[in-house]
């Protein structure tokens, strides 16, 4: 008891404060790493302080001189190799630093009509079997993503999307990029993705795209499969597939409406907002290098 005592004599505001501060550290650079390559270079690199600290402890010089050398050269490597997590965490620390969190979101009308086009638009060329790929920008700006296509600035509606997504449509190969309730541009060209994904899963260009983009931004990307006909939601580290038109809308209108979908400090959704009753969700691990899709499904009546 007296030990306990006089532990709690020495516990002050200031050394709660300061490990809960730490504590949340380091749960956001496990949360940005997390469902990365950078997981198992975290790894090598505590293997290398085990190795390091066992010299140390049985005296082994040229073993840690050899080590000591190596970790000069070995901090700049580190900032080459993390620089898409350092990238995303630089990112998300600016937006918290800008207050643009504090402020109102999106104007609700916006937000519906996006939601309910989008919706409308990826349902009907699910049923036509026609991809699409739709990236919706939120706070990050995505204009150096956008002048990669061409540049439209057009009202958003269902059947301009259907248009663009045509299959002998010149633009149809490419994202098209969303801000506001208006169509930046189309045929864009997305970064692929650097998460891996399920070994049991196999998914296509157009969702490598969308994970890529996920990853580096906080873009909201909607995925139309031209093989299986499926909508696919993609935010962060996330993919939510086999979405309908009502699903989509939903889930839509929560991520970008700021009073029921903003995400927290360390870039988390609220419990079930991408989770529909019937939708698949899968968290990326492992991208397979075969390009192609899921094998098509049974052959049907196409859609009207």
């Amino acid at each position: 008891m007296q030990l306990v005592q006089s532990i709690l004599d020495q516990v002050r505001l200031n050394t709660v404060v300061d490990v809960l501060i730490t504590a949340l550290l380091i749960y956001g650079l496990f949360s940005l790493i997390r469902g990365t390559r950078a997981v198992s270079l975290v790894i090598g690199v505590t293997v290398m302080l085990l190795v390091y600290a066992a010299a140390r402890f049985f005296d082994l010089r040229l073993l840690r001189q050899v080590l000591e050398t190596g970790a000069l050269v070995g901090v700049f490597a580190l900032v080459v190799v993390f620089q898409p997590e350092l990238r995303r965490a630089l990112d998300r620390i600016g937006r918290v630093g800008s207050f643009a969190w504090l402020l109102s979101g999106a104007d609700r009308r916006v937000v519906g009509h996006v939601a309910a086009e989008v919706a409308r638009a990826c349902g009907l060329l699910a049923a036509d079997h026609y991809g699409a790929l739709i990236v919706i920008e939120r706070e990050t700006a995505l204009g150096e993503i956008a002048e990669t296509g061409v540049m439209l600035h057009a009202d958003l509606t269902a059947d301009l999307l259907r248009t663009i997504f045509m299959p002998r449509s010149p633009l149809h190969d490419g994202a098209v990029i969303v801000r506001g309730d208006s169509v930046v541009a189309a045929g864009a060209v997305l970064p692929l993705a650097e998460t891996t994904i399920l070994p049991a899963e196999r998914f296509g260009t157009r969702h490598r795209a969308a994970v890529g983009i996920a990853e580096q931004t906080d873009a909201v990307v909607v995925v139309v499969s031209e093989e299986t006909g499926q909508t696919s939601l993609v935010e962060r580290a996330r993919i939510v597939r086999n979405l309908n038109p009502v699903q989509l809308e939903r889930a839509l209108i929560e991520l970008l409406d700021s009073s029921g979908g903003r995400r927290s400090l360390l870039g988390h959704m609220p419990s079930g907002s991408l989770r529909p009753s019937s939708a698949r969700v899968t968290r990326p691990r492992r991208v397979a290098d075969d390009p192609g899709g899921p094998p098509p499904p049974p052959a049907g009546p196409p859609g009207p």
